[in-house]
C-alpha cells in the first residue's frame, strides 16, 4: 500500500469527528443510517429512470421526464450519501483502503457508474424524444442499473469481510 495514502487515512483517522464517531457507540450506526437513506435517495430516483428505459413500469412519463423530475431528489441523495459515506471512511481509513471489496467499489464501481450515469442521464431526452426508447436506450439504461447494482454488492461485500 502506498505510504502516502497511509498517512493520508492515518490523518483523517484522528481528526476530531472521526474520533468522534469511532469512539461512540451511536455516532457509527448513525452515519450508517444517513450514508444508506442517501443512497436509497439517489439510487432509487437513478433506477427509476434506468427502469423507465428499460420499459419498466407506467409510461405516463419519458425517461427524460422521469430524470428531469427527479433530478433535485438525486443530488440531494448523492450530497447525503457523500457526507455519510465520508464519515464513516474517516472514522476507520486504514481499514477500509486495505479492503479490496472497498476499493473496487470506490476506484473502479462507482468512478465507471457516475460516468456511465451522467452519459445516460444527458442521452435520456434525445433517446425518449420520439416517444418510445430506441434499443441504445435500452441497452444504457440497463447498462446502468448493473453498474449500480454492483457497486451495491462490492458495499455488501465489504460489509461481510469486516465483521468482527
Amino acid at each position: 500500500m502506498n505510504v502516502v495514502v497511509l498517512a493520508a487515512c492515518r490523518w483523517l483517522e484522528s481528526t476530531p469527528w472521526a474520533v468522534t464517531i469511532r469512539e461512540s457507540a451511536l455516532a457509527y450506526p448513525l452515519m450508517q443510517w444517513i450514508h444508506f437513506v442517501g443512497l436509497s435517495l439517489w439510487l432509487g430516483a437513478c433506477l427509476t429512470v434506468d427502469l423507465r428505459l428499460i420499459g419498466v413500469g407506467p409510461r405516463q412519463q419519458s425517461a427524460a421526464e422521469l430524470s428531469s423530475g427527479l433530478r433535485t431528489w438525486k443530488w440531494i441523495g448523492l450530497g447525503i450519501a457523500f457526507v455519510g459515506g465520508f464519515s464513516l471512511f474517516s472514522a476507520y481509513a486504514t481499514m477500509y483502503v486495505s479492503n479490496a471489496a472497498f476499493v473496487l467499489k470506490v476506484a473502479v464501481l462507482t468512478p465507471l457508474a457516475l460516468l456511465w450515469h451522467l452519459v445516460v442521464q444527458k442521452r435520456a431526452r434525445a433517446w425518449t424524444e420520439a416517444g418510445h426508447t430506441p434499443a441504445i436506450g435500452t441497452w444504457a439504461g440497463a447498462i446502468e442499473f448493473v453498474l449500480w447494482i454492483s457497486v451495491v454488492t462490492a458495499a455488501v461485500g465489504f460489509l461481510l469481510t469486516n465483521v468482527s
